[in-house]
């Protein structure tokens, strides 16, 4: 006789095991259906625009330059902490005829290397109480690259390239360059270590904070139960609208991905007035008209510092969104490429 083969499990039965076998992995398995052109924006939250947009911590004022404290780290008196705004400076690159002068940190195309220098110089000087404090900064590449830096490198003639730094070396600013980009200062409040990240989509979705914070702990034993964090002006996502591309790339390295997603309505009041003058003849579907879909950086950041196990209370969000802040921040995207740069930075006072 021939013996018969075990019957199978039910189909649902075997992709729950699936599932669990990319759960294992840190994966979560793609849901797109694969006809009638269904989308991903069928399953994400709604939000309105007020809901999204936070406002910024109070500004302090030195020298003529306005920058952003992370509150409560002032009790910390052995650190030096900050983030930038376009307000102070000399710069005249980016702001109205008349206007005062801004404090662009960035070698950008338009403005005089020599006067983002001297903006640099005034920036230490606010954050330091010194313009010589050395202030180390990075060619950033959107990577999960760390360095860990110290007084040597402020003297170089071309800087790393990577989007991390890190140092247990007193009397130096570490720096990271945004103008939407996630920026994240992180400390260690035994070991007397501090670290700046740069998180744009991509370094985010490649977990640069995450194994940044991993780095802290091989490099100076930090323990995530002694590390504070704070994560500054960014592009909110109230403003940050993406593609489906972005959904299904981060839904492929975080199992969270769908959260860190939600549908904003479009704010453009003549579309809202007369729709019908946006009508067009694509398939349904595939009309930018509707609602759009947004990322939430700062959350994906926080949830990465979850990750790296940090306490939520120790995690703090200063500013808010530099698209919807102009007259505060700098935006990329809402000066459609023409921006300064602001500067996140953090050091260890000796």
């Amino acid at each position: 006789m021939r013996s018969s083969s075990p019957p199978k499990p039910p189909l649902d039965k075997q992709i729950q095991a699936i599932d669990a076998l990319y759960r294992q992995a840190g994966l979560v398995r793609s849901l797109r259906a694969g006809s009638g052109g269904v989308t991903h924006r069928m399953r994400v939250a709604r939000a309105e625009r007020p809901q999204l947009t936070a406002a910024p911590v109070p500004l302090r004022v030195a020298n003529g330059v306005e920058w952003l404290p992370v509150p409560g780290w002032q009790r910390l008196d052995w650190l030096w902490n900050g983030f930038s705004t376009r307000r102070g400076g000399l710069s005249r690159a980016y702001c109205a005829e008349g206007a005062p002068g801004e404090l662009n940190l960035g070698f950008t195309a338009e403005d005089e290397r020599a006067t983002v220098c001297e903006n640099r110089r005034l920036l230490a000087e606010a954050v330091s109480g010194s313009a010589q404090t050395p202030l180390i900064a990075l060619k950033q590449i959107h990577s999960n690259l760390v360095r860990v830096a110290s007084a040597t490198d402020a003297a170089r003639a071309q800087p790393y390239r990577a989007d991390g730094l890190m140092t247990n070396e007193p009397g130096l600013l570490l720096a990271i360059q945004t103008a939407d980009c996630i920026p994240v200062l992180v400390a260690d409040r035994k070991r007397r270590a501090v670290a700046a990240f740069h998180a744009g989509w991509r370094g985010t979705a490649a977990r640069i904070v995450e194994s940044g914070v991993g780095r802290m702990r091989l490099q100076f034993g930090s323990r995530p139960e002694d590390l504070i964090a704070a994560i500054g002006p960014g592009i909110g996502p109230c403003c940050y609208a993406v593609g489906e591309e972005m959904l299904s790339e981060f839904e492929s390295q975080f199992t969270y991905a769908r959260e860190l997603f939600c549908e904003v309505d479009d704010a453009d009041e003549v579309r809202r007035k007369y729709p019908m003058l946006f009508l067009t003849q694509r398939a349904p579907g595939h009309s930018p008209i509707g609602p759009s879909l947004h990322l939430d950086l700062v959350e994906a950041n926080r949830r990465q510092l979850l990750s790296a196990g940090l306490k939520p209370r120790a995690i703090q969000t200063v500013g808010g969104c530099t698209s919807c802040q102009r007259p505060l921040f700098f935006s990329h995207r809402a000066a459609q490429g023409r921006a300064g740069r602001m500067m996140s930075v953090i050091g260890i006072r000796p």
